[in-house]
């Protein structure tokens, strides 16, 4: 099977090729045989009934600071390719979500990877509130009398923007901490979103583990350690990424919420998992399985494209 692939990514050319989960899966995809398509989304639109992208035919190679090649630019119809991709990162913002709309007219005929439609109505945070009974306490308001009530009971809190991604944002506010009202004003004056806050759980000291799964199954977890002094555990703040198994209570985790993103088109999935809680559900895009790859030689990639070619079939 010889599939027509278009991926929607953000600038393919600055992208770590060691850690981008996007030029993994091209990179795979090429290996099956299937010819790859590269756009950004400011290149993306909808035109008389028709979703058009203006990109390039894409060749991917494991040589740094060579590895995309491209096409003569051009500008294609996506109904015309089998799977189209979505994978540009986070802020969940108005153009996030402006491109989950306009992918929503390729379906079912062509396979959105993951399904726009419950990318939109499930982002990161907002999709752990489904299962109140695996995650910490938390609330979301914008109401900073609220924000206070939530912080006197619970003394240690994680404070973050709603839609953010990579740890941007990320403050501890501990027992002795008076920063909130200050926090608060301050991503007031950004914009018009409401804040996310959970109790402070001791256990990210040791890690904060990032499981992958597969059409609702795991496959695997890295975990995410954070630097000295650091309260983030992103990789992209500079937190360093090790060797875990997954544990019973991972796996329980998963079989609860596992079926929901199945059924919903979640084909590649990352959660976030602090001891023994569910922090965040990735569905936009997730990240992680080179890393996997190097610790377990799990080959999440093709795991990936065996779910997506059996749907194509």
């Amino acid at each position: 099977m010889s599939l027509k692939v278009a991926i929607q990514m953000d600038p393919i050319g600055p992208i770590n090729i060691d850690a981008d989960s996007t030029f993994r899966i091209a990179e795979e995809a090429q290996a099956r045989g299937h010819s790859l398509f590269y756009y950004t989304p400011d290149q993306l639109s909808w035109r008389q009934g028709r979703v058009i992208a203006r990109g390039w035919p894409l060749t991917v190679q494991r040589e740094k600071g060579n590895h995309a090649i491209l096409g003569q630019e051009a500008e294609v119809d996506l109904a015309d390719y089998d799977v189209v991709w979505l994978r540009q990162d986070p802020p969940f913002d108005m153009g996030y979500i402006t491109t989950t709309h306009i992918l929503d007219f390729l379906m079912p005929g062509t396979l959105v990877v993951n399904d726009p439609f419950w990318v939109r109505n499930y982002p990161e945070k907002l999709l752990c509130l489904r299962f109140p009974d695996l995650i910490p306490p938390t609330v979301i308001a914008r109401d900073l009398a609220t924000l206070r009530a939530f912080k006197a009971e619970h003394g240690d809190i994680i404070l973050k923007p709603l839609y953010g991604n990579g740890g941007a944002g990320v403050f501890r506010l501990d027992p002795g901490d008076r920063n909130l009202a200050s926090l608060h004003e301050m991503f007031s004056g950004i914009n018009r979103e409401p804040l996310i806050a959970q109790k402070y759980l001791p256990a990210v000291t040791k890690g904060d583990k990032r499981v992958i799964l597969v059409d609702g199954e795991p496959v695997g977890a890295i975990n995410r350690v954070p630097a000295a002094g650091e309260t983030r555990s992103n990789m992209h703040v500079g937190g360093r990424p090790e060797k875990v198994a997954l544990t019973a209570r991972d796996r329980e985790i998963c079989a609860v919420i596992g079926p929901l993103l199945r059924d919903k088109g979640q084909i590649f999935v990352g959660i976030d998992v602090i001891g023994d809680y569910l922090t965040e559900i990735n569905v936009t895009s997730p990240t992680g399985i080179q890393e996997l790859e190097r610790f377990d030689g799990i080959n999440i990639a093709a795991k990936i494209w065996q779910v997506i070619e059996a749907r194509c079939d």
